[in-house]
């Protein structure tokens, strides 16, 4: 399905401190396979740690041949993506509410922040079709114990940016990484030009 946008859609604010909802973009150093060039969307952030889903890592598994019932509702490519490294073989559900809708109450959502939900899978796909925008499926995910983010975030490891609801049903055909980092301001902006492989600049 299409993302409809919403006027919350297209203003970005400034970087801030790691929140629920926020983006934890991988630095222009950070090389490491599992994480070079990603987008984090942060799920959990508090006293017992972190923990978050990569945005731009999909899978070569169609939904439909791991969960049928949500083939129907989730977005394009309609995979499974690769959430992180952490518990590949569960999967966390990520949402984005209709403009205008409001699932406080409906049982099987959570509310993330803004219009991005986390959804129970157990729940009955047809009944929370109506009330979402579009859906991702992540396997596995990424997560910090207590201080272990601040560490990497003190090594610039990585930069904290808001999202957008797009951002977490970004297709596949859309460098996400130097999406984020082309609205952020100069001189951050910049850093989208960066070469993925420095070998061949």
């Amino acid at each position: 399905m299409a993302f409809p946008e919403g006027p919350e859609d297209s203003a970005v604010p400034a970087a801030q401190t790691v929140r629920p909802g926020s983006l934890l973009v991988s630095s222009t150093d950070l090389v490491e396979p599992t994480f070079r060039r990603t987008v984090v969307y942060v799920i959990e952030h508090n006293d017992a740690g972190s923990l978050g889903v990569v945005l731009n890592r999909p899978s070569e598994t169609a939904l439909r041949d791991v969960l049928p019932r949500w083939s129907e509702i989730v977005s394009k490519p309609k995979a499974i993506y690769i959430g992180g490294p952490v518990k590949e073989d569960a999967a966390i559900c990520l949402g984005v509410l209709r403009s205008g809708m409001n699932a406080e109450d409906v049982a099987g959502v959570r509310r993330v922040e803004g219009r991005t939900v986390m959804i129970d899978l157990d729940t009955d796909p047809d009944l929370l079709a109506p009330y979402l925008a579009d859906v991702r499926v992540f396997a596995g995910y990424a997560g910090w114990t207590v201080g272990q983010l601040d560490g990497e975030l003190a090594r610039s490891d990585w930069m904290v940016f808001s999202s957008l609801p797009s951002d977490v049903v970004v297709p596949p055909r859309v460098d996400l990484w130097s999406r984020v980092l082309r609205r952020q301001a100069m001189p951050l902006a910049m850093l989208a030009t960066h070469p993925i492989d420095l070998e061949r600049n």
